[in-house]
C-alpha cells in the first residue's frame, strides 16, 4: 500500500479534518501552514510511517511536544488508519517505558533531539521514528491518552473515530465558540483533551487559524491576540488567567473577543476581576478526557453553574455526576465503579437544575471529610484560602488533619493567614498546618495537584 493513501475506514481525516480550500490558513507558527501545505506534510509522514513499520490497524506512540511534528504525525497516523497513543514529552523515561510495554506501539515517534525547557506553547522539532513492534494495535480505538492524574496514577483511556468526530460536531453547535475566519489562541497542549479536540481538531474543521503565541508569558499571549485584526478567542486553563492578570497595563484589544478556561472552575472573584481587566466574557468549560467537552458557560452567564453541552446526558445519583457513555472508556479490564450500564461516574459532586438543566459541580467526592463528627468540604476550605490577600492558589487535603498548601503573590506571615482565616471558617474547618510553597504542583494539564504523596515530596 502507498503510505500516502488513506486507508479504508479512515476517511473521516479528509472529510471532517482536511477538507477546505488550499490557501486557507490553519496555523500561524509564525510559519503560515494553509490547508494545501498541511496535506503535503500528512502525506510525507504517512510515507515515513509506512518505511518504518506502521500499518493499517497498528499503533504509533508519539512522544512529541506541541508541535508542527506532533500535529502531521497525528493526522498521518489516523489517516493510515492506525491508532495514536499519545504520550505528554514531559514523562519520565520510566513512565513511557511503562506506557509502551503496556500498549505496544508498532512505532515510536519522538523528538531528534532533546527539547529544551522554557515558557513554550509550540516547539520547532525533528521528528525520530524507531520501530517497536509488528503487532496490530490491542483496540479499535483511534486515540488512547493518559488522565491527568491530579488525584492519583494516570488512567489508560480510549477514544473512536466516531467518539473524536462526534465531538467536533458538539462544539460546532455550542454558542460562543470560533467561527470560520475567526482566530483561537491555543495555550493547552495538544497531547490533552482540551487542546486537542477544543483547539486542534475543531480549529481544523471549523476553519479557524490556530494561533500558538511565542512564548507562555502573559506579553506573548497580547502579542499574538493583536498581530490580527479578525476576532480572537483565547482557549486556556487557569493557570493562564493568572499570565493575562500580570500584565500590568495591556494594550486595547478591539479583536479579543474571549477567554474560555477548561480544567478547573474559575472562582467568581477572579472572572469578575480578569473581565474588568480586558472587557471581555471569561467563560467555563467542564469536560474530562474521558468524555471530552460536557458542559458550557462561555458568556459567564450562570456562573458557578454550565449549560450541558449538545448530546451531552447528565444525571445525578447520590449526589455524584454521571455522564451517559455507550461504553467504558477505560482500556483493560472493566471498572464497574467507574462506568457501568451505559453512565460514567466522574467522581465530581454536582447538582441538575430540574427546571433549567443547569449543572453545578461542587467539586471532588472526595472532599468531603468529617472531623469530630461534623462534616467539612474541603473544596469550601480551599476556596476560602483563595480569598486571602496574596494567595495565588490553595490544595486542601486530610492527610489525618486538614492540611492546607499554599503558593502565594507576595511573601506573608503565616500567623497572618491563620488569623484572617479564622475570621471567616469556623475552627473546626481550619487546617491544622498551612505549608506555603513557591510553587504548587501542576499536572501537565495545569491542574493543581492533589495527590498526597506528591504534596508530601514537595515540602520535603
Amino acid at each position: 500500500m502507498d503510505g500516502s493513501v488513506v486507508a479504508p475506514g479512515a476517511e473521516w481525516v479528509d472529510d471532517v479534518l482536511l477538507c477546505g480550500p488550499d490557501e486557507q490558513v490553519c496555523l500561524r507558527l509564525p510559519e503560515v501552514i494553509d490547508r494545501a501545505k498541511l496535506r503535503r506534510l500528512v502525506r510525507d509522514r504517512q510515507i515515513e510511517l509506512a518505511q518504518s513499520g506502521m500499518r493499517p490497524g497498528g499503533a504509533a506512540a508519539l512522544r512529541l511536544p506541541p508541535s508542527l511534528a506532533f500535529v502531521t504525525h497525528l493526522l498521518a497516523v489516523w489517516r493510515s488508519g492506525g491508532q495514536a497513543i499519545l504520550l505528554d514529552h514531559r514523562l519520565t523515561d520510566y513512565e513511557v517505558r511503562r506506557a509502551i510495554e503496556r500498549l505496544v506501539p508498532q512505532v515510536v515517534v519522538s523528538p531528534d533531539r532533546p527539547v529544551q525547557a522554557g515558557l513554550r506553547t509550540f516547539v520547532d522539532v525533528d521528528a525520530s521514528i524507531a520501530s517497536y513492534s509488528g503487532h496490530p494495535a490491542s483496540t479499535t480505538h483511534a486515540v488512547v491518552q493518559l488522565s491527568s492524574g491530579s488525584t492519583g496514577p494516570s488512567k489508560v483511556i480510549g477514544r473512536t473515530a466516531e467518539d473524536l468526530v462526534e465531538e467536533v460536531m458538539r462544539y460546532t453547535r455550542i454558542d460562543g465558540v470560533p467561527v470560520k475566519n475567526e482566530r483561537l489562541i491555543l495555550l493547552p497542549s495538544m497531547v490533552h483533551v482540551l487542546g486537542l479536540v477544543g483547539g486542534l481538531l475543531y480549529g481544523l474543521h471549523a476553519g479557524v487559524e490556530l494561533i500558538p503565541p511565542a512564548r507562555l508569558t502573559g506579553d506573548a499571549i497580547i502579542q499574538a491576540i493583536a498581530a490580527e485584526t479578525t476576532p480572537a478567542t483565547v482557549l486556556g486553563v487557569p493557570f493562564h488567567i493568572g499570565l493575562l492578570a500580570s500584565v500590568q497595563q495591556p494594550p486595547w484589544l478591539p479583536q479579543f473577543k474571549r477567554m474560555t478556561t477548561g480544567g478547573e472552575l474559575v472562582p467568581k472573584a477572579v472572572s469578575d476581576a480578569f473581565e474588568q481587566k480586558y472587557g471581555v466574557p471569561l467563560g467555563n468549560m467542564y469536560g474530562m478526557t474521558e468524555v471530552g467537552v460536557i458542559g458550557t458557560d462561555l458568556y459567564g452567564r450562570h456562573r458557578p453553574a454550565i449549560q450541558p453541552a449538545p448530546g451531552i446526558d447528565v444525571r445525578t445519583v447520590d449526589g455524584e455526576l454521571q455522564i451517559a457513555r455507550k461504553e467504558s472508556p477505560y482500556l483493560g479490564l472493566s471498572d464497574p465503579s467507574r462506568w457501568s450500564d451505559g453512565w460514567l461516574r466522574t467522581r465530581d459532586a454536582g447538582v441538575v437544575d430540574d427546571e433549567t438543566g443547569l449543572v453545578s459541580i461542587k467539586g471532588r467526592l472526595d472532599s468531603q471529610v468529617s472531623v469530630g463528627g461534623l462534616k467539612v468540604d474541603l473544596t469550601e476550605v480551599e476556596y476560602t484560602l483563595g480569598t486571602l490577600n496574596g494567595v495565588e492558589a490553595a490544595v486542601v487535603v486530610y492527610d489525618g488533619s486538614i492540611t492546607a498548601y499554599l503558593q502565594l503573590k507576595e511573601r506573608r506571615e503565616t500567623a497572618r493567614l491563620e488569623a484572617e482565616l479564622s475570621q471567616r471558617l469556623a475552627s473546626y474547618k481550619r487546617p491544622r498546618t498551612l505549608y506555603v510553597l513557591d510553587q504548587l504542583p501542576r499536572t501537565t494539564t495545569g491542574k493543581l495537584v492533589r495527590d498526597l504523596t506528591v504534596l508530601r515530596k514537595a515540602v520535603s
